[in-house]
């Protein structure tokens, strides 16, 4: 770690809620980051597992790490109450099943920097992982940045809720997290919501790194199809109407979250989703998708094929690797 005299304190919130298997492996990602001026505040949101103890064990070697605990209201309520005990005017979200490399946070914090007063976000490039920390997919590499409402509009180009580092400032000015949508039923846009009010009111910037190791699994709250498309149908609409201008990046953005949730459907599950994305939501006679259906195909035999035929597949094609900085320099 890089410990600078004067360096601004960056907030690291991690919400916990049954995250046992994961929370050791993201805290050491955040341990390890080559910005020293860190807090970071998990928030347990009402846990049954051992999740706490590991965080308490990994906390007596870094007394950066603080515990504090709610009962269960929501990955959006928990965010917001780390934010509230934070100290920093920066401040960094990171899920309990995500990691890090070591230099995001300076990297962005540098970004911050040099644009100004004016950027209330930076995020980075995305790399998806597997249950074991291993890269399956690089192809997150969006390039948007300042006024950037239009393209959110259209798609969520941070990608997920443990990409950005915000300015405290610009979080309080919308209000943090939207926990309403869980009481909608509707829980797992949240990160698009804010995003997209924070992009009202500042400019965004990117690292153009895949600097964020973001897991899918059949567990996490992203593989619940049918409630991240209410969620993401409620989002946009609450936008729709201030911005009408917007429409076709609405529907656009509609019909592309309809073809990821199929995605995670058909590679991770269940594949119940995956028949009522097809049949009620119009899959099969949308157009835009014709072009799709091959790689849809090639990405659902990926992620159905026995481990060790993957293992042997990556090593004859030299592809994937672990979630390490040394393969992330390699500019990929």
């Amino acid at each position: 770690m890089t410990a600078v005299a004067g360096a601004a304190l960056v907030s690291v919130v991690v919400p916990l809620h049954n995250g046992g298997a994961t929370v050791e492996r993201t805290l050491a990602s955040i341990s390890g980051q080559t910005w020293a001026a860190l807090e970071i505040i998990v928030v347990d949101d009402g846990s049954t597992d051992d999740g706490p103890l590991r965080v308490r064990a990994a906390a007596a070697h870094d007394p950066r790490i603080r515990l504090v605990a709610q009962p269960n209201a929501g990955v959006a309520a928990a965010r917001n109450v780390g934010a509230a005990a934070a100290q920093g005017d920066y401040l960094a979200f990171v899920d309990a099943d995500d990691l890090w490399a070591p230099e995001k946070i300076e990297l962005q914090m540098a970004a911050m920097a040099a644009g100004g007063a004016q950027v209330g976000l930076v995020y980075t490039w995305a790399a998806l992982i597997d249950a074991n920390d291993r890269i399956y997919s690089l192809e997150h590499r969006p390039q948007a940045e300042g006024w950037v409402l239009r393209d959110l509009c259209r798609a969520n180009l941070v990608g997920n809720g443990s990409s950005p580092l915000v300015r405290r400032a610009a979080f309080e000015s919308v209000g943090g997290y939207d926990a309403s949508l869980r009481a909608r039923g509707a829980q797992g846009c949240e990160d698009l919501m804010i995003y997209l009010r924070l992009a009202e009111r500042h400019e965004f910037r990117v690292v153009r790194r895949h600097l964020t190791g973001y897991r899918v699994t059949q567990g996490n709250m992203s593989s619940d199809a049918l409630r991240m498309l209410r969620s993401c149908e409620l989002t946009l609409e609450s936008f729709r109407t201030r911005y009408p201008q917007f429409e076709a990046e609405y529907q656009a953005h509609r019909r592309d979250m309809v073809y990821w949730l199929l995605v995670r459907a058909l590679t991770t599950g269940p594949l119940v989703n995956a028949a009522t994305l097809l049949t009620q939501h119009g899959f099969l006679n949308a157009f835009d998708h014709a072009g799709r259906m091959g790689d849809l195909a090639w990405l659902t035999l990926k992620a159905r094929t026995p481990l060790p035929l993957k293992i042997l597949a990556q090593r004859l094609l030299r592809q994937g690797g672990d979630f390490r900085p040394a393969f992330l320099e390699a500019g990929l």
